[in-house]
């Protein structure tokens, strides 16, 4: 018989395993639950004060980016088509009852100059509230370009949020399809649109973190039209090409109407503080059909097809 058969497991109780006996000392029990109770008895990765500290803001950086990282490459997402837009754009149907609400209003007190200025606003929200329907379309094509809803190679990317980027994560869940919301912690709450696929809804403590994964796998920007966060996004994507800090993607700004009122691309051209090159980084768009198309036009141009 062999002389190393399986050992067995050990069960002789420890010397740590009880506190110390109030016959030795009465006071040991609550001596004890004190220590324990202090903050500084936490175990260092589950003690939320600690990690929040100002100190700590390198380890909190590489978990933002870790976590979602990690995550990605599980699921298989390999490139991404990133959409932005305004967290204001509502369904037409959604629009329109907003209008008709202020207008009542204003029907019973005429006078009322801030319910005349709602009414304005309102009203040119309908006017764009047909990109909602665009951006869902747009979603409908993204996730319906692999070869079935499980195919990660191409998979829609949003800020999480409301607006156009609900639309586009609502088109690729009507084909059944994943999307990804990078949602962030704000001071007030922000709930992600009920459309992503939760397994790749992820929420960023720092803005840079969630920055940095919208282009990291980015083979596209789309920008709806949309306000300072759409802005800061365009902007970065602009900037971090024209540098030649990242390779050049397909940028498409949706309604040329629109983009050309709120930015005036040729005054800066004309002022000399950017160059027609970097006019060029660009185009406009009006229908998902264009913008798709004009996505996989560019990539097949350039020698990288995004099904290959």
């Amino acid at each position: 018989m062999s002389n190393h058969s399986k050992p067995k497991p050990l069960t002789s109780p420890l010397p740590w395993q009880h506190i110390k006996s109030t016959t030795e000392d009465p006071e040991a029990p609550l001596r004890v639950q004190a220590i324990q109770a202090h903050g500084n008895y936490r175990q260092a990765d589950q003690d939320m004060d600690f990690l929040n500290l100002d100190a700590n803001r390198d380890v909190r950086l590489q978990l933002d980016y870790a976590k979602t990282e990690m995550v990605l490459r599980e699921h298989g997402i390999q490139h991404t088509i990133v959409v932005f837009g305004s967290t204001r754009l509502s369904e037409p149907v959604t629009a329109q009852q907003s209008v008709e609400q202020l207008q009542h209003a204003l029907n019973a007190s005429p006078e009322n100059t801030a319910l005349q200025q709602q009414l304005k606003v309102a009203q040119r929200l309908l006017e764009k509230s047909h990109y909602y329907k665009v951006a869902r379309e747009l979603g409908r094509l993204i996730g319906s370009a692999g070869t079935c809803p499980e195919d990660c190679r191409v998979t829609l990317m949003t800020g999480g949020g409301p607006g156009a980027m609900e639309a586009a994560n609502r088109g690729a869940f009507d084909v059944g399809a994943r999307s990804i919301g990078l949602n962030i912690t704000l001071p007030h709450e922000q709930y992600p649109n009920p459309y992503i696929t939760p397994e790749l809804c992820f929420r960023f403590h720092y803005f840079a973190m969630r920055k940095l994964h919208f282009l990291l796998r980015a083979r596209a920007l789309v920008a709806f039209p949309g306000g300072y966060g759409t802005f800061d996004e365009l902007f970065e994507t602009l900037t971090l090409i024209q540098t030649r800090k990242m390779p050049a993607v397909p940028i498409v700004l949706v309604g040329e109407q629109y983009w050309r009122r709120a930015i005036d691309f040729d005054f800066l051209i004309e002022e000399g503080v950017i160059t027609a090159e970097d006019r060029a980084l660009f185009w406009y768009a009006e229908t998902a059909p264009a913008i798709w198309q004009s996505i996989l036009d560019w990539h097949h141009g350039n020698g990288t097809p995004l099904f290959s």
